[in-house]
Parts: C-alpha cells; sequence; structure tokens
C-alpha cells in the first residue's frame, strides 16, 4: 500500500502534537473564557466553608465553588485595601510602586494604571478575547463635569476609564462613595441608589455571560463586586436572612450574587470551557460591626489577626477558589503562597505567551498548582497595609516593620518590628524579633532588594515610579 504525501504528512503532524501533548503531561486546551469575581472586604472568615466552626453566614454557592475546584489557603491581596490590591490584579505589579504609597484614591482622579502599562485584559485582547468589566473600579479616572467625591452627573464623561485600560466593556462605578454614578463604557447612563447596586451587577454580569456565549469566542469578565463594603444596604429580599444584622445579610446576598454568573455558566454551556476564579481584594472591614459579630459568635477573619488595613494577615488573606472543569481537581486544597498580583502571569501562561520585562513584575504564575503539574515560582510575598507599613514573607516567616497593625486596628506588640513564624502562631501573637535577629536582618535585606529591583520576578531591575521607603 502507498501512501501519498498529504496523508505522511497529516500524520507527522499529528505525531509532533501528540508528543507535544505527552512533554507537558497532559492534552494541550485552548483557551478557556476566564471569569474573575473580586468580592469587596469579604473576609476569609465569611466564606463559611473556610470558617465552620467559628463562621455563622450561610455562603452555599461559595462552598459549592470550593466544591468543585481549588481551595487556596494561603492567598494574599495586595494590600489590606482596595485600590492597591486591583492594581496588582489589573497589572501583575505591587501597587507601591507607584504614586500611591498609602491609603487609597478617593474621588475622580488621574487613573493609578499608566496609559501604556499592559493590563491583563490588554494582554487578553491580543490572543482573541472580548474583555469586559463590570462592578467597581476604584482605580481612578477623571470626568468632564469636574466632579470631586461626589457622583457625576448624568451624561458626564470620562476619557481615561476603564475602555482606556484594557477592557472592551465597562459597565459599573468609580467607588463606594460615588456609586450612584453608573457608566456604560465611558460615559454615566444613569444614577443608581445603593441598595439597588449589587442585584443590578448581578443581572448585568449574568446578561454578558449569556451573550458573551452566543457569539462563541473567548471572553474574559472581571466581576467586581459592591459588597459587602460599605454602605452595607442588602436588599430588601434578603435583609434579615442570616440573623446576624445587616453585615450578615449583605454576604448572603454577596454570595447569591456569585451564585447568578455561575448559574449563567451552566445554563448557556459553557461552564465547561471556562476558568472561575473567586477572591476578595482585602479582609473584612471593621465598619462591618466585628466586635458584635465575634460576640455573636461569628469571626470574619476566622484564626487570623487584624481586618481590613492592618499588616496582620487578616489585613491581607482572602479567599481563593479556582474552578476549571476537567482541569482542576474537584475538592482539592492548596497550601502554596499566592497573591493576587499573580492573574497576569498565570493568563499569560494559559495563553502561550511572555511577559515584556515592563509587564508583570510582581506577577508568578499558579498555573502549575491548579493543574497539578508543578509548582509555582513565588517563594515570597510583600504585604503593605493602610498606612503604607510593610511586611514580607518567606515561607512559614512573617516580619512586620512597624509597632502595631499598620492600620485601624489598635492593639500593639513589643519592639518596632514584629517576627512571627506562622507554622506554630497563625495567629501572630509571639513576636520572635528579639530571638531571632538575624532572620529580621536576612529579611529586612530580602525586602530591600525586592524594592530596589522594581521587581520581584526575574529579569533586567525596572524603575519604581517614585522614590520608595518604609521608614
Amino acid at each position: 500500500m502507498t501512501l501519498d504525501m498529504k496523508t505522511i504528512l497529516t500524520f507527522t503532524i499529528c505525531l509532533f502534537v501528540s508528543a507535544l501533548t505527552l512533554a507537558s503531561g497532559g492534552e494541550p486546551f485552548s483557551r478557556p473564557n476566564i471569569v474573575y469575581i473580586i468580592a469587596d472586604d469579604l473576609g476569609y472568615g465569611d466564606v463559611h466553608c473556610l470558617n465552620p466552626r467559628r463562621g455563622k453566614i450561610a455562603t452555599p454557592n461559595l462552598d459549592r465553588l470550593a466544591s468543585a475546584g481549588m481551595t487556596f489557603t494561603d492567598a494574599h491581596s495586595g494590600s489590606s485595601v482596595c485600590t492597591p490590591t486591583r492594581y496588582g490584579v489589573l497589572a501583575g505589579r505591587y501597587a507601591w510602586r507607584t504614586r500611591l504609597q498609602r491609603g487609597v484614591i478617593d474621588g475622580y482622579q488621574e487613573p493609578l494604571i499608566a496609559e501604556d502599562r499592559l493590563t491583563v485584559p490588554g494582554l487578553l485582547k491580543q490572543y482573541g478575547y472580548h474583555t469586559a468589566c463590570i462592578g467597581k473600579w476604584h482605580l481612578g479616572f477623571t470626568v468632564s463635569d469636574g466632579s470631586a467625591g461626589k457622583a457625576a452627573g448624568l451624561s458626564a464623561v470620562t476619557m481615561n476609564g476603564p475602555t482606556k485600560r484594557g477592557f472592551d466593556t465597562f459597565l459599573g462605578f468609580q467607588h463606594a462613595r460615588s456609586m450612584q454614578a453608573f457608566f456604560e463604557d465611558d460615559r454615566v447612563i444613569e444614577h443608581v441608589e445603593p441598595i439597588d447596586m449589587l442585584p443590578k451587577l448581578a443581572r448585568q454580569a449574568a446578561g454578558h455571560v449569556t451573550e458573551r456565549a452566543r457569539q462563541g469566542t473567548p471572553f474574559f469578565l472581571y466581576y467586581a463586586l459592591s459588597s459587602p463594603h460599605t454602605p452595607i444596604v442588602p436588599s430588601k429580599l434578603w435583609q434579615g436572612k442570616s440573623g446576624l444584622g445587616p453585615y450578615g445579610d449583605f454576604v448572603m446576598e454577596t454570595d447569591w450574587a456569585v451564585g447568578e454568573v455561575l448559574a449563567a455558566l451552566d445554563q448557556t454551556g459553557v461552564a465547561g470551557d471556562t476558568l472561575v476564579i473567586f477572591t476578595s481584594d482585602n479582609g473584612c472591614s471593621p465598619q462591618a460591626g466585628t466586635d458584635n459579630l465575634e460576640a455573636q459568635g461569628h469571626y470574619p477573619s476566622a484564626q487570623f489577626r487584624g481586618y481590613k488595613s492592618d499588616i496582620w494577615d487578616g489585613g491581607h488573606r482572602v479567599p481563593f477558589f479556582v474552578r476549571w472543569p476537567g482541569r482542576v481537581k474537584a475538592g482539592s486544597t492548596n497550601s502554596a503562597l499566592i497573591c493576587l498580583a499573580d492573574l497576569m502571569a498565570t493568563v499569560a501562561e494559559i495563553v502561550d505567551t511572555t511577559l515584556p520585562a515592563t509587564a508583570g513584575e510582581d506577577s508568578f504564575s499558579f498555573l502549575p498548582e491548579i493543574l497539578g503539574t508543578g509548582r509555582t515560582r513565588r517563594v515570597n510575598a510583600v504585604h503593605h497595609s493602610i498606612q503604607g507599613r510593610f511586611a514580607i514573607r518567606e515561607g512559614a516567616t512573617k516580619l512586620a516593620l512597624c509597632s502595631g497593625s499598620g492600620g485601624w486596628s489598635k492593639d500593639k506588640t513589643e519592639g518596632n518590628v514584629q517576627l512571627y513564624d506562622l507554622s506554630a502562631d497563625v495567629g501572630e501573637r509571639v513576636n520572635l524579633a528579639g530571638k531571632h535577629p538575624d532572620d529580621v536582618r536576612r529579611l529586612t535585606a530580602l525586602l530591600d532588594q525586592v524594592i530596589a529591583n522594581g521587581r520581584s520576578t526575574s529579569g533586567p531591575p525596572q524603575a519604581n515610579d517614585v522614590e520608595v521607603s518604609y521608614d
């Protein structure tokens, strides 16, 4: 029997693809849809499956998401407050490298993300993805009517909003104090009462998933919830549901808002082709009434010390679930140290590209972790508080360069630095700085190096936008 050249060529190509498949340890994957859901001020212990003994709020949708995928138990936001974390999520870079050295952006200010900086949506657009931001932005943009901290007026326009930072579509608002001004792409189209915002975002996100599923091309949805951040305004349907007061009710409504998008993925038949990641931008805020919640037996930070704003883990250790049917093992748990800034390197690896030296300077792919093919290259993480205080984590050892929380919590510790062994003291109560001065010096030098290099990843040194100091 004689084979023609076309048959031989086809057979050769098939063998080559099979070899690549075996070398990588699995089938080559087509580009999945990516849905990134980020809650606002949701504590690690607010999710019931993460805190079953000391968590009193029902979160059935998040619990199901966890059971269908992988739970990361050592995931951290880039900061213990909102704006800098969101910068890291979209830019893959610590926000303390920018002009924002403490606090958050307030009002309609110049964007924190530089116009020429590659973002996650900007990267994915290069690979055929439709990109949408639905919900809270809080990374700065200016508006045409000159509004400062108040909600922009109807028909106010922004020329430097999310659609100029990599997104094809924006449906949402700038931040909590100007929540009423609801934007479509670059202009305000209506005013929305805060109590109606979360249900509106859930409808918009579910509808967007349905529409993009019809198109049949890959999409990236950055779904940034307005809750359970203040104003704590659960809608009428959810009022009284938790038995813990408005905050507990709002957490339950937040769980519902996640469930609406998960349901849309199921109903449109694209759930199996979609990577879903859920997390929070920082820990629970004390404005939730944490003392009262704890008195009722609910601990929003679970076993961790501190809350939103703090350098302690309660400020920045966050829930983190990954679901990717057929790729991520259902019901699995992962203890790897990861940071929300790692999204950029992860999606770059998914689309099989290498980031330029000027992008994702602090982003390490966790794709090998979720696929079970290897380990992340992240070996340390830098934490940052609302007051601009630094901590650095390597292995189970954490050094905080301040005498207290670096945030709103008032309790103090002995000495001007804090050193903790999280393997034995996850609650950060026993300060070992005096006993282990060599570790203090070593980790301080490591932090100095990460700051000076302009990056924590390998590659040529980069410049920080401003001089960075922790003194």
